[in-house]
């Protein structure tokens, strides 16, 4: 699967970028159908602490599931929008098996 990370206006570390892809790469295993995945990172102009959202795109033939999440880190961020999309494809996946 292929994943994009695009993050304007913040700086990208080596770590984030490592984190990032671990995360979004365990969904690959969770369902065969998966293209790729692109990833938005970015900090809401605001005065609240809970200001890094994590957006998070699925291609999947038909079927593009999008998240986003906005939390204190990136890295929680992603966690949790990666873990609202498992729930998504497992949703997904009994609807599609359904339909067999």
């Amino acid at each position: 699967m292929d994943i994009i990370i695009q993050s304007p206006h913040v700086t990208l570390t080596s770590e984030l970028r490592s984190f990032v892809t671990a995360e979004v790469d365990k969904l690959s295993n969770l369902f065969y159908k998966l293209e790729g995945a692109r990833v938005f990172l970015k900090m809401e102009k605001s005065g609240i602490i809970e200001n890094k959202i994590c957006e998070i795109r699925l291609e999947i033939p038909g079927h593009d599931l999008f998240i986003e999440k906005q939390s204190d880190s990136f890295e929680e961020a992603t966690t949790e929008a990666v873990d609202e999309l498992k729930e998504e494809l497992a949703k997904l996946k009994s609807k599609l098996m359904d339909k067999r």
